[in-house]
């Protein structure tokens, strides 16, 4: 078994480090540069930067906020949010990033991922999908524009699809746990997770250290990112470690 990974996240506005309840609510949390150098003190195995509003408000990510973090890394970081073409894909990974995530830009046009892929290697590529449960369709649908816009696709085939494209890995964001602090959506994650061959990122209801044992054992994930409960100071990454440890999970 794969040693698991404990991912905190940045979600980043305007230069600042906000976090919310299902995609909303937007309250700060700190300055980039410093947390993540925090957490690459504490033992986090990656670090995943989202610029949150990039996509929506139609422009780049913040290359300088993400050379600033870079600079103060050990650490494997993702960078996601604004990035639509080949060239934000190399603007981002020279300024220090070691992968990228794609969200609504692949969604749009799915050949981006192959183009990232065959250009920097499958290793480089995340594809981070938000996904809600729809009652009427009885299914979990992808979201685009920081959760903003609901489509026509259905989360499992957006996903095999995405990995048979050239994703080396899918970021799994619940929005109807995120934020909430309940649980990660273990059925969902679950069922990525069987269904593609890459590693799988659980995102989404991180309460405390519990969470990340299910979300290993009975949602199969490779790793789990949380926001809320790091920043805040609720838990750390170093006692999370200690407890999965002390239960027999594979940790780095």
């Amino acid at each position: 078994m794969l040693t698991k990974r404990i991912i905190p996240c940045l979600d980043v506005k305007e230069g600042r480090v906000v976090k919310g309840v299902q995609f909303v609510d937007l309250r700060d949390a700190g300055d980039p540069v410093e947390l993540a150098a925090f957490y690459d003190e504490q033992g986090a195995d990656e670090l995943v930067f989202l610029d949150i509003s990039a996509s929506h408000e139609g422009r780049e990510t913040m290359v300088d906020v993400v050379e600033q973090v870079a600079g103060t890394l050990a650490i494997p970081f993702t960078v996601g949010g604004g990035i639509n073409a080949l060239s934000d894909m190399k603007r981002i990974l020279r300024a220090g990033a070691d992968k990228v995530s794609l969200n609504t830009a692949a969604v749009l046009r799915p050949e981006l991922i192959k183009e990232g892929a065959d250009f920097f290697g499958s290793q480089c590529i995340v594809v981070a999908i938000d996904a809600k449960w729809d009652e009427a369709l009885d299914s979990w649908r992808v979201y685009t524009h920081g959760g903003r816009k609901a489509t026509d696709r259905e989360v499992i085939a957006w996903a095999k699809e995405a990995v048979s494209l050239g994703a080396g890995e899918i970021l799994l964001t619940s929005m109807d746990e995120d934020g909430e602090k309940s649980g990660f959506a273990i059925e969902l994650t679950k069922a990525v997770s069987e269904a593609v061959s890459v590693p799988v990122i659980a995102s989404g209801g991180a309460g405390n250290q519990e969470h990340f044992e299910t979300v290993f054992t009975d949602g199969k994930a490779d790793a789990a990112l949380a926001a809320s409960i790091f920043h805040y100071k609720e838990t750390s990454v170093e006692e999370v470690k200690t407890y999965l440890r002390g239960k027999g999970l594979p940790i780095r």
